[in-house]
């Protein structure tokens, strides 16, 4: 890919001309703030996230955004990224963080009362804010950012249970990026035993963990690349990554087997002969940062969104402000309205040419120029982009229910 087609697509340069987000100075760098227009796809997007994970078991769970140090030293965290943190001293001298991660704060709900096998597999879901202390020259608009927010999840289970919770993570994954037609890798992430010391947990953990989902991996019968030294500190996992459609690869979604917090945390479980036992922690973002993935769906698509996803799915252009076809068009706005379809009208001043081209430039999936001949006869033949398929000659109600059934449909 050139250098020029890299400025065209750039992700910070179509978030500003697509007014999905912005930086401010007095904000500061690296603390992206979302327009409206950008607040749509993170909610849309996360709410895909969820309707599978909750079609898979997993229960909402709401935590702060600090927490006191002693957390994340029983955790492992502080010894690794502490100088990663953004710090915070209380009035009366105690030492808190905003939170970097959140695998530990959903380890307390877990711990919170004895639990039986009986319950298990829990299974927490959130979409939270994140904050990491990045060093200035390393910040990269939303690919690499200070605040963050992850679609994240936290399995805890027993051991025999690993595989089946890992293909259902899976199973989200492929049809998360099956939808924005990116092609998916794998990448086995394992622990380097030459550097022990970068890793929590015993070497036993370690090889139990990788077992568990190498028994994944073999049941999915998928083919991987060996990611040697590439594991998260407490344990192994599947990386996914994405060729693009510039054939660019991403690191996005990623499942962790977690022998080694459950140990530090002291979480347990009773099992069924009334022994106390460890269960196994297994953490999954599909999108990794709902930032960077926006980063990367903005520069895959050119900012040309699905119908579903799109934040704004029509226009409305009208071709002169006569009072009787201001009135109609109106009208039209407020019945697509109440098709829960993303619409906007048009009615400027501008040219019709001037209309339509601001349409385009926007990446808008469907517009429709209404004038004395759509007003009288109701039909209309929208302008689709050219990604999508054209609809020609629909009564206008059939055009607002077609597109709200396909935006239901998630196409």
């Amino acid at each position: 890919m050139n250098d020029k087609k890299s400025e065209e697509i750039d992700h910070r340069k179509l978030g500003k001309e697509l007014d999905l987000f912005v930086f401010s100075d007095l904000v500061g760098p690296g603390l992206p703030l979302w327009t409206p227009r950008g607040t749509i796809l993170r909610e849309e997007l996360d709410r895909f996230v969820q309707e599978m994970r909750i079609e898979k078991g997993f229960d909402a769970v709401t935590i702060p955004h600090i927490t006191k140090k002693e957390l994340y030293e029983r955790s492992g965290h502080w010894t690794k990224f502490k100088d990663d943190l953004f710090h915070i001293k209380s009035r009366e001298g105690h030492e808190f963080a905003m939170k970097p991660m959140n695998c530990p704060h959903h380890a307390q709900i877990y711990a919170s009362r004895p639990r039986s096998y009986r319950e298990l597999p829990i299974r927490y879901r959130e979409t939270t804010m994140n904050y990491r202390d990045e060093q200035t020259g390393e910040l990269n608009g939303l690919l690499r950012a200070r605040s963050f927010t992850q679609d994240d999840a936290h399995v805890f289970c027993r051991e025999e249970d690993i595989v089946q919770e890992v293909l259902n993570l899976w199973e989200i994954v492929e049809k998360f990026y099956g939808a924005f037609k990116f092609d998916l890798s794998l990448r086995f992430s394992k622990r380097d035993p030459s550097t022990p010391g970068a890793y929590a947990g015993t070497p036993e953990l370690w090889q139990r963990a990788e077992t568990e989902l190498g028994k994944a991996i073999e049941k999915k019968g998928a083919k991987t690349t060996d990611g040697l030294g590439d594991a998260a500190f407490y344990g192994p996992k599947l990386d996914f990554i994405a060729r693009d459609s510039l054939d660019r690869e991403w690191q996005v979604a990623t499942i962790q087997l977690d022998f080694a917090q459950p140990e530090g945390l002291d979480l347990t479980y009773i099992d069924d002969k009334g022994a106390e036992k460890r269960p196994v922690m297994i953490h999954c973002a599909v999108m990794g940062s709902i930032e960077r993935f926006l980063a990367v769906l903005i520069e895959h698509t050119e900012g040309r969104f699905p119908l579903w996803l799109a934040p704004e799915q029509l226009r409305i252009l009208t071709i002169n402000n006569d009072k009787e076809l201001l009135r109609f068009a109106y009208d039209v706005v407020n019945n697509a309205k109440k098709n829960n379809l993303r619409i906007t009208l048009d009615d400027s001043n501008e040219s019709l040419g001037k209309k339509v081209a601001n349409a385009e430039a926007m990446r808008i999936p469907y517009s429709v120029v209404i004038g004395s001949k759509e007003a009288d006869s109701g039909k209309v033949t929208p302008r689709n982009r050219s990604d999508l398929p054209q609809i020609t000659g629909l009564l206008i109600e059939d055009l607002f229910k077609k597109l709200a059934d396909d935006a239901q449909a998630r196409k």
